[in-house]
């Protein structure tokens, strides 16, 4: 192929590739980057001593280039261009029939063709190249400037195995790529949510807090019998709604973060924190007696807010799924190997089917009457293992207890 003349038949060429502008750039990557598609182009010069090979892209009035082997020096590349009348690929394409010769000076169809004397052309195959249901893709071309044996049974036999392998080659990258795509975008929006619910859960904290002060208040002032009643019921559910609100946000800063993380402190307060937690559900929910005994004889150095949380959680579980007719009993000792802190109710057992998910997001018991979002246990979970810990379920003789173990981390 003279300059001249392929000067002339570009209409694209390799620069638009490069410069992600090509109209049909999604084929040409798709197949430029295919090892399978490099691989049988080399094998298809090695079986047929032709020292060019090449895969198109071809439509009725376009024949691009996507991946060349090229040992002759015609000067394509992938995403070079040829006018499709310059092409036997338009034949191949319109009757969905090979073209094949030996040498162009004696074949009996193809002898002394303008388009193989245009470009130098004494051998030649071009294989159609179909997608599993029929639509027609390119082709697969084998050129030389040299007589070469490519009408031979096991070379055409062998030229369209390979034609069909690419076409279904085809379907699956395109299928990857729309899966690919698909992975991509439920990532961003799952990201997009997340956020979302982070930065609604940090805003509904200054109402909340507004109301807990005002029920504080409202405490200390004189109230009739009927108020004194309603009161410890909307803080019951205020306690329930903040609760909700941390949960959403330690698992969006979680999800957004990589992880929960901890800040462990020498000597942290541990029994105040874990107090306050308990006179916080205490005050509401007074339908359930909570009994806590904390004894630990060394100083305890970890997150004392994160494990307060935890156990927050804990309790609260306990309070939803356990019965009121018996205390709940929260327990806790440290020695030199760690933290242990355990959470026992009367009640119904932990069903066996659901124990496997217990600690997954957004899992609820199985007699849950619709409070809360599934989160709190995966939470007090994901704490424990922030801590390098971990918690175990245990039901036996109608209890339920819920330990959590913890290593001593050392101070930050």
């Amino acid at each position: 192929m003279n300059d001249k003349s392929l000067r002339h038949a570009v209409i694209q060429d390799h620069a638009a590739y490069l410069a992600l502008e090509h109209d049909f750039q999604a084929d040409i990557e798709m197949l430029a980057g295919s090892e399978l598609v490099g691989t049988i182009l080399e094998t298809v010069m090695l079986a047929t001593n032709m020292r060019f090979a090449a895969v198109a892209r071809v439509t009725a009035d376009r024949w691009v280039a996507c991946r060349t082997v090229d040992e002759v020096n015609f000067g394509l590349a992938e995403g070079d261009e040829i006018e499709i009348q310059s092409t036997f690929c338009q034949s191949v394409r319109e009757t969905s029939q090979k073209v094949l010769f030996n040498d162009v000076a004696t074949d009996d169809v193809y002898g002394n063709h303008p388009i193989a004397a245009k470009f130098g052309i004494v051998s030649y195959a071009s294989i159609p190249i179909h997608r599993s249901d029929g639509s027609f893709f390119g082709t697969l071309c084998a050129i030389d400037t040299e007589p070469r044996d490519v009408k031979n049974l096991r070379a055409v036999a062998m030229l369209e195995m390979f034609a069909n392998i690419i076409g279904r080659s085809l379907e699956t990258e395109e299928r990857l790529e729309e899966q690919e795509r698909l992975v991509a975008q439920e990532r961003e929006l799952a990201r997009i949510q997340e956020e979302f619910v982070a930065v609604l859960g940090h805003d509904l904290r200054n109402p909340v807090a507004a109301l807990d002060a005002g029920f504080r208040q409202l405490e200390k002032e004189p109230l009739t019998d009927r108020a004194r009643r309603i009161l410890p019921l909307m803080r019951s559910s205020l306690h329930r709604m903040n609760d909700l609100i941390e949960n959403i946000m330690m698992h969006a800063k979680a999800r957004l973060g990589g992880g929960i993380r901890v800040n462990a402190t020498p000597d942290a307060p541990l029994t105040q924190a874990i107090t306050q937690v308990v006179e916080e559900i205490g005050a509401a929910a007074p339908e359930h007696e909570i009994l806590l005994d904390l004894s630990w004889d060394q100083p305890v150095s970890c997150d004392a807010a994160r494990v307060a949380q935890a156990v927050s959680n804990l309790i609260s579980n306990a309070v939803r799924h356990g019965g009121s007719d018996a205390p709940i009993r929260v327990q806790g000792t440290a020695n030199e190997c760690g933290i242990a802190i355990s959470v026992t109710n009367r009640g119904r057992a932990v069903p066996d089917e659901l124990r496997q998910r217990l600690f997954q997001p957004f899992q609820r018991g199985l007699q849950s009457e619709g409070e809360g979002l599934g989160l709190g246990l995966y939470i007090a979970s994901s704490i424990a293992t922030a801590h390098g810990g971990r918690i175990e379920v245990d039901c036996e003789d109608g209890t339920t207890t819920f330990m959590l173990k913890l290593p001593v981390l050392p101070a930050a």
